[in-house]
């Protein structure tokens, strides 16, 4: 861990993920699992989002998350209350005050996002912005629960050509037929 981020917090690419690597399946549905997490780990998950202060999600992500919303109410529900910052090209509409639109530079975004986590851990959501951060080495750690489902298709846990990032595990639990693998990226 670098000397800045044990300052500032860590930045922790969170997700689920199927047993095959994928972390949604075909046409970008996580209608297979990822709101089960809560309930197989509910004192993980509730140290977890304790422990988040701000969040930085990607534009598909964002948008899933939406349309999950808008067919069942409470799908997403979360127990984070920091602030929000979407990396995006294409601001939302209609805007959301409670949501902080980035556009640029990865760096940027996440020192932006990070000094707004005030100390805390910042959450890395969506396929695409967790490769920018690795790939960029910004990722402290990667927090992944793995399902116990095999998809077969989807969008993978890291994009083809990211490249070899080593890791060395922090910890491993299960919560009911969740694993919950953490890993700290070498650097």
């Amino acid at each position: 861990m670098s000397e800045k981020s044990a300052a500032k917090g860590k930045v922790v690419v969170n997700r689920a993920m199927s047993l095959d690597g994928f972390i949604a399946g075909p046409g970008d549905t996580i209608d297979w699992g990822p709101t089960d997490v809560a309930g197989q780990a509910p004192d993980e998950f509730a140290e977890i989002a304790a422990a988040t202060g701000a969040m930085l999600v990607g534009r598909r992500t964002w948008d899933v998350g939406d349309r999950m919303e808008a067919a069942e109410p409470g799908t997403v529900d979360y127990p984070f209350s920091g602030p929000m910052f979407l990396l995006t090209h294409r601001p939302l509409d209609p805007p959301r005050p409670e949501v902080t639109v980035l556009t640029g530079d990865i760096g940027e975004a996440v020192a932006t996002a990070l000094d707004a986590a005030g100390g805390k851990d910042l959450e890395i959501l969506g396929a695409d912005v967790a490769a920018q951060c690795l790939q960029a080495g910004l990722v402290d750690e990667i927090l992944v629960y793995v399902l116990p489902i095999l998809l077969g298709d989807g969008i993978r846990i890291t994009p083809p050509g990211l490249g070899r990032i080593d890791l060395v595990p922090i910890s491993s639990t299960q919560a009911g037929t969740v694993m919950i693998l953490r890993y700290r990226v070498a650097k």
